[in-house]
């Protein structure tokens, strides 16, 4: 059984909870809480996703009723099964009495990780998005609600602490325990407005949890409103949203002007901003016949689209290998083999095509270089491409600069647009 809690690149999102594993124990709720959960339990849901054959559980979320009908609100991720595979997972409703029921897709939001599924009840008016959204001064408490690992429902208090400037999309930051499970689940404030949606945490820090933002189901909302009938096809639908991404993704790269690293001789291209991180790394302290040093960046989130898959990202890595006590041989076997022993994709891969690698011999003006270029196309989302660069610079006997650029979910045009830049970015001295 699978509890859903959403995961960008280094955020938690499906934990696997055993019979055998220890129950979680979320502090005592204050009078507060105790007061919200009361009045706010009976448009909470529990919603499960079931294979279509043998109606066994597959996976496990939180909801919530919107005002007195019978919309629910909850994360894309929990229903992304039922999106991508309606041939396969179905799913259902379990109220906190008990009730259990039906449960219709009716609209994804794959790049805030929001869906609306409608059900067979109605709620009470508790949970309601405004047109007027409420105001959050950090360190106002608020309060979390959901399922936490499918062992009942559940109130968590925390703080808001400020809008986080990492994703690529804006999340709230709440200092709060937010569990597998509930994922969905509603974040309110005293008053009990909702604030946001539960939708992850991270795993290297405590009480370091994220809620999308409430804006994202204001607008998702009127987008059923507006629309006739559902999507026919989800798989098109978030197709289409994680085109919008890449071109989105694209546009700001554009704009962020790139800088530029020293290893050894070499300059390196990176885009360092809030989204794109870099780090540093050395073997100058191992007891080695050659030193490396290395720059990675990396994006910190990205589009969660399935279990198996996050797209919409962008990562770097520059590395220049010197020989302290290597031949020209020896280091030209050790180059060689640390450049072409790189994984690209595989073959057996289902959710992309066999990756198609050119190789070259190029010269960007500044240095000459051998260039890999891979390409894997997404089978279920036409336009969509993975794109690998590889490059070694070839001017030198005894040290190789490589370079390594990964772009997922981008249109082919948009690809090879960015493996151009980095070519052309890289260089040897001073020229700019």
């Amino acid at each position: 059984m699978r509890i859903i809690l959403l995961l960008t690149a280094w955020l938690v999102c499906v934990a696997t909870v055993t019979a055998a594993e220890d129950q979680v124990k979320l502090p005592t709720p204050s009078s507060s809480a105790q007061r919200l959960y009361s009045l706010a339990k009976g448009d909470l849901l529990q919603l499960r996703v079931l294979l279509k054959n043998g109606r066994t559980q597959s996976s496990v979320g939180s909801g919530f009723l919107i005002g007195t009908g019978n919309l629910v609100v909850t994360n894309y991720h929990v229903m992304s099964q039922i999106a991508l595979e309606p041939e396969t997972y179905v799913g259902e409703y379990v109220d906190t009495h008990g009730k259990r029921g039906p449960v219709e897709l009716l609209a994804v939001d794959v790049l805030h990780d929001l869906a609306v599924v409608r059900i067979d009840i109605k709620g009470s008016g508790f949970f309601n998005v405004p047109e007027q959204l409420p105001a959050l001064t950090q360190g106002q408490y608020l309060y979390s609600l959901g399922n936490p690992l499918d062992l009942g429902f559940a109130i968590s208090e925390g703080a808001y602490n400020g809008i986080v400037s990492r994703s690529f999309y804006d999340q709230l930051m709440f200092t709060g325990p937010i569990n597998a499970g509930m994922s969905g689940g509603p974040s309110v404030t005293v008053d009990g407005r909702v604030a946001g949606v539960n939708v992850s945490k991270r795993l290297d820090g405590e009480l370091v949890s994220f809620l999308v933002p409430v804006r994202y189901v204001r607008d998702l909302l009127k987008r059923v409103a507006e629309q006739d009938h559902p999507p026919k096809d989800f798989k098109l639908a978030v197709g289409k949203q994680l085109l919008e991404h890449q071109a989105a993704m694209m546009k700001r790269l554009e704009n962020t002007p790139l800088t530029f690293k020293e290893l050894g001789p070499y300059r390196v291209p990176v885009w360092e901003s809030d989204q794109l991180r870099c780090w540093g790394w050395s073997n100058s302290k191992q007891d080695k016949p050659y030193t490396a040093e290395q720059v990675s960046c990396a994006m910190e989130s990205a589009i969660f689209v399935s279990g198996q898959m996050q797209t919409g990202r962008v990562s770097i890595r520059h590395k220049i290998l010197r020989a302290t006590e290597l031949g020209t041989l020896q280091f030209s076997t050790l180059a060689s083999n640390q450049f072409k022993n790189q994984s690209v994709g595989g073959h057996k891969d289902l959710r992309f095509t066999p990756p198609q690698c050119t190789e070259q011999f190029v010269s960007n003006g500044k240095l000459p270089m051998r260039a890999v270029i891979c390409v894997s196309a997404y089978r279920k989302f036409p336009e969509l491409y993975d794109f690998t660069l590889l490059s070694a610079s070839t001017d030198e006997s005894r040290m190789s600069l490589q370079s390594r650029v990964d772009i997922s979910g981008v249109s082919y045009e948009n690809g090879l647009r960015i493996a151009r830049i980095f070519l052309e970015g890289i260089s040897r001295g001073s020229q700019p």
